[in-house]
């Protein structure tokens, strides 16, 4: 079988569907995306899901801005909820300089018309009551933050791109990719055997398997995947007695971040000497799987968030996801056209896919379809690392940039 299309996008998470909703809302809707499995298969499906206004690069802002505003307009279009809980959040300031670094983005925000706050220790500790504020210079408060559900996210900008006339295949993996002369050339594997789909631009948005389908191109994209710890509580019994839900926390000097998940916390750890997985091929019969957890690694940063929140201490662990997230050098995304490749676009490396996949979606639709980005953000032009840069150098760097955690750059 074969198919003729203008874009063929490349992967079923949360950005490869934000890219295909962003096209056919800006009327390209001869659109394919391609999923070897099913939608949210790759790290989508065990993304915490926090959606935040503010980031460790001023510069990304609007892509996190306009991810809460896709998801809602997705959900809105189509009745599929997106699960968003708007709780607010904090980002504590442990030093004079971050707090000082605070205080210097409010000019931002407020042109954004986005509620941003920098607070005292004392107003921290009436807006989260279980976090204690020793050592603490105050925070960084953005109340119209939170976290949606990362699958419900996903299907319904699925849903509304299919409702525009796009079109999304699953189980159809791609093991090809050639350059021809009309265009680009996709072997894909299927259920009920090969197909081959011609497309004028192709959309490479797999998370850490993008790596392998470009090199079939020559291309070395540094692209790898860091395993990253999610624990989840038993019950906390002083959460029963609050009658609202307590903001996301994010503490630099952690560094993790912990929200409240349902009756318990939920808090993903960025640990000092982190582990690669998968550096040298994804295994090929990887599939919606999580890595076995190793927490004796994490204790040092579990005793530090247990230290800003007691209570997280006292609950008890019901559950350790160990998923694999793919990162670059400086941890943000490869958004654009690939330099020399008429018609390849990326949307890889997302260490933060909820936060920014759907606005990051937004961003490389407009660029596609009319011949320039929306507004100019270098840092994440795929065009900004050099051809030379070696595996190990890359490795080096994403490991440092994993290791800060919510330091920020």
């Amino acid at each position: 079988m074969t198919q003729e299309t203008q874009v063929a996008v490349i992967g079923g998470g949360i950005v490869g569907c934000s890219v295909l909703y962003g096209l056919a809302q800006l009327g390209w809707t001869d659109a394919v995306l391609l999923e070897r499995r099913q939608l949210t298969s790759g790290s989508t499906w065990h993304a915490a899901g926090n959606t935040t206004y503010f980031g460790p690069y001023a510069e990304m802002t609007r892509l996190f801005t306009s991810s809460i505003e896709t998801y809602l307009a997705a959900e809105a279009s189509t009745g599929q909820s997106v699960g968003f809980h708007q709780t607010g959040s904090l980002r504590l300031a442990t030093s004079e300089a971050e707090l000082a670094a605070y205080q210097a983005l409010s000019p931002l925000y407020r042109d954004l018309g986005i509620p941003y706050h920098v607070i005292t220790p004392e107003e921290t500790a009436e807006i989260h009551p279980l976090l204690s504020t020793d050592g603490l210079y105050g925070a960084a408060y953005t109340p119209t933050d939170g976290h949606v559900d990362a699958s419900g996210a996903t299907h319904a900008l699925a849903k509304a791109a299919r409702r525009l006339g796009a079109e999304i295949k699953t189980k159809t993996a791609v093991v090809a990719i050639e350059k021809t002369a009309k265009g680009w050339q996709l072997t894909a594997e299927t259920e009920t055997g090969i197909e081959t789909i011609h497309a004028k631009h192709i959309v490479l948005a797999a998370s850490f398997w993008t790596r392998e389908l470009a090199e079939q191109l020559g291309l070395t994209l540094p692209l790898y995947a860091l395993q990253h710890h999610e624990i989840i509580t038993g019950p906390v019994s002083e959460l029963a007695s609050l009658s609202t839900e307590l903001p996301t926390v994010r503490d630099p000097g952690a560094p993790a971040n912990i929200r409240q998940e349902r009756d318990g916390f939920l808090c993903g750890v960025y640990e000092q000497g982190p582990k690669f997985w998968g550096t040298d091929g994804i295994p090929k019969d990887f599939k919606e799987e999580l890595l076995p957890p190793e927490l004796d690694r994490l204790m040092p940063e579990l005793e530090r968030v247990i230290e800003r929140i007691p209570a997280f201490g006292s609950a008890g662990i019901k559950a350790v996801n160990n998923g694999p997230i793919c990162y670059t050098p400086d941890g943000l995304p490869l958004l654009g056209p690939v330099e020399g490749q008429d018609g390849l676009w990326l949307a890889s490396g997302f260490t933060v896919g909820i936060g920014t996949g759907g606005g990051a979606g937004q961003f490389l639709a407009h660029w596609m379809v009319n011949g320039a980005p929306l507004y100019d953000l270098a840092a994440v032009y795929p065009s900004r690392y050099p051809r030379d840069l070696s595996k190990e150098q890359a490795m080096a760097q994403i490991k440092s940039t994993y290791e800060r955690g919510y330091t920020l750059r």
